[in-house]
């Protein structure tokens, strides 16, 4: 009873909302066992026969090309094509594949040679014994896909499974109508299948493996449990007939119980799931070495004379297959590759058969039902009860008729497997999913676009960092140089200063204070310089050193560096100012020496320096000044005036004598023992001797007021006096000019006896 319940509790089934039971009509096709058919005179690849970017051409056309070479290279999603057959490549170039679109895609064409050759193929028999990852990259380079009509890389798909996986699904369902193309297969290779879900099982290490099989296909049970025998490490799962049970979601949901999360994946959960296809092409790449060149393509309908399963090679023309089972096409005649719900009608016969091509379906006119035009919305809900993926069509199809492209991916329209069950069940006959398929490939266009701005932005800020290191670097390096610069600059300047410094105290004239205060100008200069470096980078506040005040800081030390070195300036041997003082003082001690042999001239005609005049003739100002403020107080009012005729004529024999004895001094040229010159008196400037003398005629004149002012107060009698009230001018003039006579006598030539 215990192994009974477990039975039971193993055999456990879940079920999924929605779903619609249409008519199988699978009796057409699968009753007859596979079949071989000849080979057409082209075959048509395309490069581009999966999920992913198509790999990168290995062969030139001319090229002999035997069956499983690869025409094409790629890692990741690139998966390679190879060659269905022996012959030659003719060409390379557009044409139109299989697509809804009916546009042209890049495609190698090739010409059987008839004898139909394999290349050199690489079995393994044992391939436990090799690593995971190797028996992964041999099935990539097998060129597998997912046959169930998705076209993933397996490669790629085991790759994102190799770790967390504990339950791998054997898709064996194949619900959507007409479709028998893995029911005849697990009826006639039921033991590579099973061999091909164990490969699977050990590259991903799974703890069980489910073999989830509609009930509606007795045969194809049987052969797997037949072929199964005693072993339990598969399990075969018998699910009811629902359409479409076959998702991958539905079915893990059927199987598990679990339920993929929104935006996720199945391994987010740890299911992975492979369609028996599939199973058969790892069983092929592993084992046998052999690349996946063909696949069985279900052709059915009622304008086919004799509707069955046949093993198709990639690259087969559409039109080849359908000539070999007898097909009758009818006035407007259509051609669907793939189910009447998940199909697409096919633009041409002349495309050809791919990787995920598993049904061509050519009904008659009455097998597809109703044609009736498409008709308005009665918002019936329909379509909502019959979605198994839990969606709104009815709201997924305004959004997407209208364009609303934000509102239709709220509502999740990239949840949609296009099933078809909704306009199975649409009484309007709306094909819903026409719509839906237009706008998720919008969606798809403007991510892509969206990405493309966002790499181009990426670019071009990574541009603008880099030109912004480089300018950086630049400048660092500038700097650099220059500090280089300044550091060699500076270190011959104190090379040479040192150099200086050890001649100057090897010489003993080195003077400490002086070194302090070219020290301190020095210093001085460097705030200067900092200063100036602040006001450029920064604005002046109340805490910024002023720059002028440092500059007139800077040129007071050099004042105080310039006289304190004032006295040893001249006596470094190595100045040549020093020399040329020297030598004017050299100069000058000769002419004193050859003056002083020279015979002397009479005193009385002998001319003086004209310097010691001027500073004797300042002394006799001065004097002369003295003498007048201590005389003016005491003149008396009745005092005889001076004519003026009389001090203008000594004026004049004053200015003579002074004329004639510069003359003298002229023509002697030097100085007599007998004249000395004034030790005691420092040489005085003749302007500023003329400077004191008006000076003085003017205090003379001040002087001369204040006693007029004076004797009109304490004489008046004198008021009463037959003077002529001009004489006290007349007398302040004599005064003056006395005053400038006695100066100009002064400046006359004079001798001092010793």
């Amino acid at each position: 009873m215990l192994n009974l319940l477990n039975i039971f509790r193993k055999e456990k089934l879940w079920d999924f909302e929605g779903g619609i039971h249409p008519p199988e009509m699978k009796t057409q096709s699968n009753g007859t066992p596979l079949s071989q058919l000849p080979l057409p005179d082209r075959f048509i690849i395309p490069l581009k026969q999966h999920i992913g970017h198509e790999g990168e051409i290995c062969v030139a056309p001319g090229d002999r090309v035997l069956r499983g070479q690869p025409l094409t290279f790629g890692n990741g999603r690139m998966l390679p094509v190879h060659a269905p057959t022996s012959g030659t490549v003719d060409a390379i170039a557009q044409h139109m594949t299989a697509h809804p679109s009916g546009l042209s895609e890049l495609c190698i064409f090739m010409s059987p040679d008839g004898e139909d050759r394999w290349t050199t193929l690489e079995p393994l028999a044992d391939y436990r014994q090799r690593a995971r990852a190797d028996i992964v990259q041999r099935i990539h380079d097998a060129g597998v896909a997912g046959l169930g009509g998705a076209g993933f890389p397996t490669g790629t798909k085991l790759r994102g499974g190799l770790r967390g996986v504990k339950t791998l699904i054997i898709n064996a369902a194949e619900c959507e109508p007409y479709i028998t193309a893995d029911d005849r297969l697990m009826q006639d290779c039921a033991a590579e299948v099973l061999e091909g879900s164990r490969i699977l099982a050990w590259v991903l290490q799974a703890e069980r493996v489910l073999i989830g099989i509609e009930d509606n296909k007795p045969e194809a049970i049987a052969a797997l449990k037949q072929a199964l025998g005693g072993e339990r490490d598969l399990q075969i799962r018998v699910i009811p007939t629902k359409y479409p049970s076959g998702g991958a979601k539905q079915l893990t949901k059927i199987l598990t119980g679990l339920e993929v999360p929104h935006g996720g994946r199945s391994t987010d959960i740890g299911v992975l799931m492979q369609n028996v296809g599939t199973a058969w092409a790892v069983k092929r790449a592993v084992i046998d070495g052999e690349p996946l060149t063909e696949r069985v393509v279900t052709l059915t309908g009622e304008a086919i004379a004799q509707p069955r399963n046949v093993w198709s090679r990639i690259g087969t023309p559409i039109s080849h297959l359908l000539h070999q089972v007898g097909f009758t096409p009818a006035p407007r005649q259509m051609v669907i590759m793939g189910g009447p719900l998940m199909g697409f009608t096919l633009p041409s016969l002349d495309v050809p058969v791919v990787k995920i091509t598993n049904c061509i379906l050519a009904p008659s006119a009455s097998e597809m039902g109703n044609n009736d035009e498409e008709q308005s919305c009665i918002r019936c809900s329909a379509c909502a009860d019959a979605c198994p993926a839990k969606l709104l069509p009815q709201q997924l199809y305004w959004y997407s008729q209208g364009g609303d492209h934000d509102k239709a991916r709220a509502h999740h329209i990239d949840d949609c497997i296009e099933c078809g069950a909704c306009a199975y069940v649409c009484p309007s006959n709306i094909p819903l999913v026409q719509y839906y398929r237009q706008e998720k490939a919008e969606l798809r266009a403007i991510d892509l676009e969206a990405k493309r701005t966002a790499e181009a932005k990426a670019r071009f800020e990574a541009r603008q960092a880099r030109l912004e290191r480089e300018k950086l670097a630049r400048e660092a390096k500038h700097e650099q140089a220059k500090q280089r610069v300044a550091r060699s600059d500076e270190g011959e300047l104190a090379a040479a200063r040192e150099r200086v410094m050890a001649k100057r105290q090897a010489a003993g004239e080195v003077d400490p204070a002086v070194e302090e205060a070219q020290r301190q100008a020095r210093h001085a200069q460097a705030h200067l310089r900092q200063a100036e470096a602040q006001a450029e980078t920064q604005p002046v506040t109340r805490q910024t050193a002023d720059p002028r005040k440092a500059a007139v800081e800077a040129a007071i030390a050099r004042a105080k560096a310039k006289k304190v070195a004032q006295p040893e300036a001249a006596e470094p041997a190595e100045d040549p100012r020093k020399a040329a003082v020297e030598a004017a003082i050299a100069r000058a001690k000769a002419k004193k020496a050859a003056q002083a042999e020279a015979p002397q001239p009479d005193a009385a005609a002998e001319a003086e320096d004209p310097r010691k005049a001027a500073v004797e003739a300042a002394i006799a100002r001065a004097k002369a000044k003295k003498a007048a403020q201590a005389e003016a107080p005491q003149l008396d009012a009745a005092a005889e005036p001076v004519d003026p005729r009389k001090a203008a004529v000594e004026a004049a024999i004053a200015r003579a004598k002074a004329k004639k004895a510069e003359a003298a001094q002229a023509a002697a040229g030097t100085l007599t023992e007998e004249v000395l010159p004034v030790e005691d008196v420092p040489p005085v400037d003749p302007r500023k001797a003329a400077v004191e003398a008006a000076i003085a005629r003017a205090k003379a004149k001040k002087a001369a007021a204040a006693q007029q002012s004076e004797k009109d107060v304490v004489t008046p009698d004198v008021e009463n006096s037959d003077a002529h009230p001009s004489q006290d001018a007349r007398k302040a003039a004599v005064a003056a000019a006395i005053a400038r006579a006695k100066a100009r006598k002064a400046q006359t030539p004079s001798t001092f006896e010793e």
